[in-house]
């Protein structure tokens, strides 16, 4: 055998992979050098420098307690896990039993 061989069955399904990997890296080389070209390039400082508008921040104690987020942390750790372990015991048909019941 002398020659190459291209019958392989998935040769089409590689050679589109392949082609469409080089053209994709391509264009996206070709965007990033033309937006690079095209970008105006202004150096002035004043446009440059962040815009805050208001009085100066200063820096103010932290004054909700630590103890907040970890009461809210196992409030919804354990509401969460509550709701997952009455979901899994009733039913539709015994919801709508309940709710009938009431009214």
């Amino acid at each position: 055998m002398t020659h190459m061989d291209f019958a392989h069955p998935y040769f089409g399904a590689f050679f589109l992979l392949f082609f469409g990997a080089i053209v994709f890296y391509g264009i996206t080389v070709l965007s990033r050098i033309v937006s690079r070209k095209m970008a105006r390039l202004d150096t002035e400082k004043l446009k440059l420098t962040i815009y805050e508008c208001g009085p100066e921040v200063t820096k103010q104690p932290n004054k909700i307690s630590a103890h907040f987020y970890l009461f809210a942390l196992l409030f919804i750790l354990f509401d969460v896990e509550i709701i997952f372990k009455l979901g899994s015991g009733f039913s539709l048909v015994s919801f709508i039993v309940v709710v009938v019941s009431i009214f």
